[in-house]
């Protein structure tokens, strides 16, 4: 099961689906969240507009590095909404990393875990 977990191939699917698609970006770095004002986007907020997200496409956040590197996904269970969200993190440091970590787990009622890019080739899927 391991040669499945987290490898090159993946991030390669993901890596063609967010090059090929629209970037609207929709927050800034420093804006409030439009429904709760104590949450301040920590990175610019985007979603990936001819996708098919919970509301307006997958959602991205957008690090202070080169928005053509996706760096992690966070995945989000949000107990309210009685959603598993999944969002792009592209061109972000470390530091924005927990940054948006942080923002996203302000409330209890929604909880997100972090998965780092992963470069791992499974043994089937190298040739001679």
């Amino acid at each position: 099961m391991a040669q499945y977990e987290n490898n090159a191939y993946f991030w390669q699917k993901l890596n063609t689906l967010y090059l090929s698609s629209t970037i609207k970006k929709t927050r800034k770095k420093g804006e409030c969240h439009p429904e709760f004002a104590n949450l301040i986007y920590p990175v610019d907020y985007a979603h990936l507009a001819d996708t098919n997200g919970l509301v307006e496409g997958v959602s991205v956040y957008l690090g202070s590095g080169s928005h053509y590197s996706i760096t992690a996904l966070v995945i989000a269970a949000d107990i309210l909404k009685k959603t598993l969200d999944v969002k792009i993190l592209a061109g972000c440091t470390k530091e924005e990393e927990e940054e948006v970590l942080h923002f996203l787990n302000q409330t209890d009622y929604q909880k997100t875990v972090l998965i780092r890019k992963g470069s791992e080739i499974p043994a089937w899927g190298e040739s001679d």
